[in-house]
């Protein structure tokens, strides 16, 4: 039944006209506003005004297949977050690999099953609402991360990132790649002479800037996270530290409290107890000369955000 509390947008790519009225009657059936487009290249002016929240493209059709309209709705549209559904009446594996190399998260097969549709179309939407959160709150932070295949092609930066980058004379556009030699040490052979794998952190000079390139996440999966730190000033909570005479743990607890995190959420935040929490927020109070947490995060803009 439809949800009446949210409507999801879908744009449904397909030059077949049954299979445009047959999901676009059952997507209005389950709640949703459907736009569609015959063609790859209709499809690229609509989202120029109307972004998707998700897209079911068909991948064979003349002219600009659907492939090359993924890679580029992905690359030049702005679309980098939203999650395209392939659908083809083709089933050979060198169409799954295509499409997934262009940018998309899942393959159905045609004639489509509707059940099978629905339940990956709620799947991909969640996920992709959990990205957005998360790379909403990385921008509002104000942290510097950079994510990266393995190779260094730059899949997503916080904007406060790609200043730094290009200040530096570094591209960060998603069509760019890291410097061979960050993704070198970053993700290469990093053991030492003693037999033990160093961590990535990698130093990059340049224009007068100075980066530092610090690896947060080595996990299996295509995505890597990095975050930047600016040399001349050290991170966010290094510069707390220094100010205010704060242990490490003090500085991330008060960088928090500065971004309006209640001690719940900080305990969540750095992996440790609401109480655990509060004692450092007392330290802190006591070595600002500070009573509430208020003052002090006055105090910490006033660090992070001096010239």
């Amino acid at each position: 039944m439809p949800d009446p509390h949210a409507q999801t947008n879908v744009l449904v790519v397909d030059d077949s006209p049954d299979t445009l009225t047959m999901l676009t009657d059952a997507l209005h059936f389950e709640g949703m506003h459907v736009t569609v487009a015959t063609t790859g290249r209709q499809a690229l002016g609509l989202v120029e005004t109307d972004l998707p929240d998700i897209v079911l493209m068909d991948a064979m059709m003349p002219g600009i297949d659907g492939f090359e309209t993924c890679r580029i709705l992905k690359s030049e549209k702005g679309c980098e977050d939203v999650p395209v559904i392939f659908m083809t009446g083709f089933r050979e594996s060198e169409h799954v690999v295509r499409a997934l190399a262009s940018g998309g998260v899942d393959f159905v097969a045609k004639p489509v099953i509707l059940d099978q549709l629905f339940a990956r179309i709620r799947v991909h939407l969640a996920n992709a609402r959990l990205a957005r959160s998360a790379r909403k709150a990385l921008d509002s932070t104000g942290r510097r991360i950079v994510a990266c295949d393995a190779s260094g092609a730059i899949l997503w930066a916080t904007p406060q990132a790609g200043e730094l980058m290009r200040v530096a004379g570094l591209r960060c556009d998603e069509a760019a790649r890291l410097p061979w030699e960050i993704v070198d040490h970053l993700f290469g052979d990093t053991t030492d002479v003693s037999g033990k794998a160093s961590m990535g952190n990698y130093r990059f000079a340049g224009n007068g800037a100075d980066i530092e390139f610090r690896l947060l996440d080595e996990g299996e999966g295509t995505e890597k996270l990095i975050r930047l730190i600016d040399g001349q000033k050290g991170s966010d909570e290094e510069q707390l530290a220094a100010a205010f005479n704060l242990t490490f743990r003090e500085a991330e607890v008060l960088l928090w409290v500065t971004h309006g995190k209640s001690n719940k959420e900080i305990a969540e935040i750095l992996d440790m107890s609401p109480r655990t929490v509060n004692k450092h927020l007392e330290q802190v109070f006591l070595k600002l000369s500070v009573e509430n947490r208020t003052a002090a995060a006055t105090m910490s803009v006033r660090i992070l955000w001096r010239d």
